[in-house]
């Protein structure tokens, strides 16, 4: 089911403005590569005559070997893949951090279909990891409002792979070694952001469903490591999404660490100023620790 736009306006003030921003737009040097060949799961064996897409941003000098697969946000409704994905690239870039940038199929009711694609990013980041020079042990992901459900979604389920299967990327595991996660969607349960939820999942989702994409409650002492912020007057996803995660991390003992700002909103501000500088330099300064 499509969202409407009053969901879009709700949770993205600053959607309007995204594709004003010369800056986030995908550089001709990045690289723009099919995770499906046309072909894509979307759960239970079917498939369907589709695709998603990564776009590999990597920095210009060599790089420190990692890696963040980035979801942007849009409500599973839609994909704000300027600040919220090529945007973050850039920043990344700057700091010797690939970036790539996912487009996740969208789901209309299809819960499977964005964890797949997800899944399947992380395990083609570290099948070309030789290639593009990076080390498969610091693969980590990253997500903003429902590309944070997703990113919390991939962090917390995932498997190592299978050893028999005839694709080599398929050999390989999809659990990320860390993930960022910037004001976004993580319950679905009172805290939730409805239109997100119902993009997901559907009008009448079975109470298994919601647990199962309720991920404060998925974490297991196996999690990796997680980065959150959010900021206190966040009004269409409250910050209780973040809070509840971190809440869960800290009491299965994942190294964690949840940055609440005063002020921003969602989207802090139109992706600028004090609040939105915070986070980035605090997420850097987390991901050092964690080397």
């Amino acid at each position: 089911m499509k969202p409407t736009l009053l969901s879009f306006l709700l949770l993205f003030p600053a959607l309007l403005h995204a594709q004003d921003k010369a800056s986030t737009e995908t550089p001709t040097s990045a690289k723009r590569i099919p995770l499906w060949e046309g072909r894509a799961p979307i759960g239970d064996g079917k498939t369907e005559d589709a695709d998603a897409w990564i776009t590999v941003h990597q920095p210009k000098s060599s790089g420190n070997g990692t890696a963040i697969v980035i979801c942007p946000g849009g409500g599973y409704g839609g994909l704000v893949v300027g600040p919220e994905g090529h945007g973050i690239a850039s920043w990344l870039n700057q700091h010797g951090i690939t970036g790539v940038v996912l487009e996740y199929r969208l789901p209309a009711g299809r819960h499977a279909v964005p964890l797949l694609d997800a899944q399947r990013a992380i395990r083609t980041v570290r099948a070309h990891s030789k290639e593009w020079n990076l080390d498969p042990s610091r693969i980590g992901i990253m997500g903003f409002s429902a590309g944070g459900h997703l990113a919390s979604t991939a962090l917390t389920h995932f498997d190592r792979g299978n050893a028999s299967a005839s694709n080599p990327t398929d050999q390989l595991s999809c659990r990320p070694d860390f993930a960022i996660l910037v004001y976004p969607v993580v319950t679905f349960g009172e805290k939730t952001h409805s239109g997100s939820k119902q993009n997901l999942l559907g009008k009448d989702p079975s109470p298994e469903l919601v647990k199962l994409y309720s991920n404060e409650l998925q974490v297991t002492a196996d999690t990796p490591p997680a980065y959150l912020a959010h900021a206190l007057d966040d009004a269409p996803v409250p910050p209780e999404n973040s809070r509840a995660l971190f809440a869960a991390l800290q009491a299965n003992g994942i190294p964690s660490k949840y940055l609440e700002l005063p002020s921003g909103g969602h989207g802090l501000n139109g992706y600028k100023g004090p609040m939105w500088d915070a986070w980035q330099e605090g997420s850097l300064a987390w991901l050092k620790e964690l080397r």
